[in-house]
């Protein structure tokens, strides 16, 4: 057993910072000196319903969300959102017009990833005799005509006039796309980088396991016009916490904490550009040497999810192996589209950063397809390697 932590370069549950899981482990014993512990106290006790208020306000504050929209901590995760703001975007679409057939009613999709698929597809499970369509597919923009690999251009969306909803994900965290300068997502990285525009949008969604805590949490941002459930917009702002979710939100409510302390999400989100880049130098001078391959083109690529494969025959093996040797973990792709996958998430450092681009550096070095041939055949005349320190001369 592992007598110090690994770097857990994993896209979710992502790593947290050690301080927040020591703080957590303390508060699952003592919560806030109540002498009992965050898994056994009340949700509606003084002290639980003032850190749950902390949490919210930390959210307000730092992602800078205007007084229209409201915070919610929801049990589930992201794809229970799925369902949930298809039901109630088409419930308020209802209210507001009652005299549209609800064959006449139509929800938008983009696809740009294996999130943003799956949304589409619950949504043509629920939506009953409404139109559930796509607005722009990015695979018929791909390399192949099949892959996620890219953004759609702008001229290849076609919204409907008067939708009830426009779905798009931010970030897929399984193929490594996201929008560059996204105008609001309606899923996204939690607390990576800030969200510009967020009053024109409805509803924001993230899961707790990308940033903030354990899986199984979800903040949403909702703007309170778009709750379709009358009685439980007008209850919202009073002390009702009518759920039980206690040692999630302590882990979600101490990274915020944390985060505050920090520098906030801006903070945050100029530590992040800054990791992308120098993972995605170390991976374009290993596509110069043949040894990488990314998978995303440029203008389309995640700060959070960093996806390539390792060319050669058992090459995403060995550099997987080589990493947890190195004490770096979480590195293989998502089942569904294989390869190597590096998330970014605010608790991986800049030190840690640096050490996983020093062995990509490394492991190009020793799999460079001409420094191989030049060890196997050194009595013909090669070219040598320059770049390569290990090198046959």
């Amino acid at each position: 057993m592992p007598t110090h932590r690994v770097t857990n370069f994993g896209a979710g549950p992502s790593a947290l910072p050690a301080t927040v899981l020591e703080e957590a482990a303390r508060g699952l014993l003592n919560f806030n000196n109540t002498g009992i512990g965050i898994a056994e106290i009340s949700h509606r006790s003084k002290d639980f319903v003032a850190f749950i208020a902390e949490v919210q306000e930390h959210v307000r504050t730092q992602l800078e969300v205007p007084p229209t929209h409201e915070i919610l901590l929801t049990q589930g995760g992201g794809t229970t959102q799925f369902a949930a703001v298809v039901l109630n975007m088409l419930a308020r679409h209802r209210l507001l017009h009652p005299d549209v057939p609800e064959e006449d009613t139509t929800l938008d999709y983009v696809l740009t990833g294996s999130w943003s698929l799956k949304a589409y597809e619950e949504a043509q499970r629920l939506a009953g005799r409404a139109q559930v369509r796509v607005a722009a597919d990015a695979r018929a923009h791909s390399h192949d005509g099949k892959s996620f690999d890219t953004l759609p251009p702008h001229s290849s969306y076609a919204f409907s006039p008067a939708p009830a909803l426009i779905y798009y994900c931010d970030n897929e965290t399984v193929d490594g796309v996201q929008f560059p300068l996204a105008p609001a997502p309606l899923s996204f990285p939690a607390h990576s980088r800030p969200i510009p525009h967020l009053a024109e949008h409805a509803v924001v969604f993230a899961g707790a396991q990308k940033n903030l805590g354990p899986a199984g949490l979800t903040v949403l941002i909702v703007r309170r016009d778009c709750l379709a459930d009358v009685d439980a917009a007008a209850a919202l702002g009073g002390p009702r916490v009518p759920r039980t979710l206690a040692a999630r939100d302590l882990c979600a409510g101490l990274v915020l904490r944390r985060s505050g302390e920090r520098g906030g999400v801006r903070a945050d989100g100029e530590r992040n550009e800054k990791k992308m880049g120098l993972v995605y130098a170390a991976l374009a001078r290993g596509e110069e040497k043949g040894v990488f391959k990314a998978r995303v083109r440029e203008g389309a690529r995640s700060w959070m999810n960093v996806v390539f494969a390792v060319l050669g025959d058992g090459g995403e093996a060995r550099f997987v192996a080589g990493a947890e040797e190195r004490g770096m973990k979480g590195l293989k792709g998502h089942r569904s589209v294989g390869g190597i996958r590096v998330s970014l998430y605010n608790a991986v450092s800049e030190e840690e950063v640096g050490q996983l681009v020093a062995y990509m550096d490394e492991f190009v070095a020793r799999e460079c397809p001409l420094h191989k041939i030049q060890v196997t055949f050194i009595l013909y005349n090669v070219q040598k390697c320059s770049w390569c320190p290990t090198s046959a001369v």
